[in-house]
């Protein structure tokens, strides 16, 4: 079983599964195909989702058991995700081979990875059930179907109907997340071994504006209004700012939201728009594109850059800067997370400029580090030189 990539005639792309023959696993396609059409998931959604499946089918073949029969042994399935490395679990484990490392040895996969991979196979159950091509009585070795009667009387509502919820049976405990950063002084190195204006911009639109890998490459000309009025463009927005809107891209980049969101500009990023701009109009094939960020010194000139150029950029530049391990895109929009917590914004600011559906994925902002509360305790002057205590 493995994840395969899929392109429609129309340009779309989404991933499915295939089997040990190369043949499209039915029931996997039906379901990533929904992901992707049915609700809106990017592609790169439906890449996460067809591994995962993957590794589950792939698990229930090499343990002879049919999916079915697998989903009501997920405990075994868990053990075997946690401590079945890649000459176990990986496409080119070989026959007759172990298929379970028990208790005992390392864990090569964390709590978070499992419980990701939890959550596309509910899905894929959760679909077959809905569907017709798997018996219901899958769902309850899924899912717990609660009611309010398990919570506290003070956190019940107070609507009188009782309320029912589904609760996964299968899911781990993840360690408290702590955010992983890049540090100012890191995005400073970072900015001095850039060699083009292009790439500086890159660095501070995900730094300053916090914006993803997918979303920076997906940028369009028409998204940029860097005016103090944009009302001649059809935008009632004042002051230099973006829009990040979810569109098909030719070169795969995907807005994680559906939601568009505007995303203010400070007058670094402006500048370097402005540098950059400069930079584009010397290469005369790169004006009829529409993409902000261009191949301006590699072939196809003038292609939209790829999402896997920033990672090959933040790679080159954290070389140049003496920087190991290399800074990664993400770290980049979780110092502009950081900075915004750190400098007062409210989580809704921070929910809003970050483009996060739920507020409590920008939470883990607000936590500071070690360091942060030492400084706390240090501004609290003692009673005696308060003067309380003589």
């Amino acid at each position: 079983m493995r994840a395969f990539p899929v392109r429609l005639p129309s340009g779309v792309r989404y991933w499915t599964v295939l089997d040990e023959d190369l043949a499209v696993v039915e029931e996997a396609d039906a379901f990533l195909r929904h992901v992707r059409f049915g609700r809106d998931g990017s592609e790169l959604t439906t890449r996460s989702y067809a591994g995962s499946v993957a590794l589950f089918l792939r698990w229930c073949s090499r343990t002879g058991r049919h999916w079915q029969v697998g989903v009501g042994q997920l405990g075994l399935f868990i053990v075997w995700l946690r401590h079945a490395g890649g000459s176990v679990s990986g496409l080119e484990a070989g026959e007759g081979g172990q298929v379970l490392s028990g208790p005992g040895a390392a864990p090569v996969r964390g709590e978070r990875r499992i419980n990701g991979v939890l959550t596309a196979v509910r899905g894929f159950v959760t679909h077959a059930v809905t569907t017709g091509t798997a018996p219901g009585e899958l769902m309850p070795l899924v899912y717990e179907l609660a009611d309010e009667r398990d919570l506290p009387e003070a956190a019940r509502g107070e609507d009188v109907r009782m309320g029912w919820r589904l609760r996964a049976r299968h899911r781990l405990r993840e360690p408290e997340a702590v955010v992983d950063r890049a540090s100012d002084e890191q995005i400073v190195a970072l900015l001095r071994a850039c060699r083009s204006a292009r790439d500086r911009l890159v660095l501070l639109l995900m730094a300053r504006a916090g914006l993803r890998r997918g979303e920076v490459c997906g940028l369009r000309r028409s998204d940029v209004h860097l005016g103090l009025d944009s009302r001649v463009l059809g935008c009632e927005v004042t002051r230099a700012h973006l829009h990040v809107v979810r569109r098909d891209n030719p070169n795969g980049a995907w807005a994680k939201s559906r939601r568009q969101r505007v995303v203010p500009l400070d007058f670094l990023v402006v500048q370097a728009f402005d540098g950059y701009e400069f930079e584009r109009l010397a290469v005369a094939r790169a004006g009829a594109s529409d993409f902000v960020l261009v191949n301006l010194f590699r072939e196809p000139v003038g292609a939209p850059m790829r999402l896997g150029a920033v990672n090959e950029l933040l790679t080159a530049c954290s070389r140049r800067a003496g920087l190991s391990p290399a800074v990664r895109p993400h770290q980049l929009r979780h110092a502009f997370g950081s900075n915004l917590a750190d400098s007062g914004s409210g989580l809704d600011e921070i929910a809003e400029l970050l483009g996060h559906v739920s507020m409590s994925s920008s939470q883990v902002y607000l936590h500071p580090d070690p360091s942060r509360l030492r400084e706390a305790v240090d501004r609290v002057a003692s009673p005696r030189l308060s003067g309380a205590v003589r």
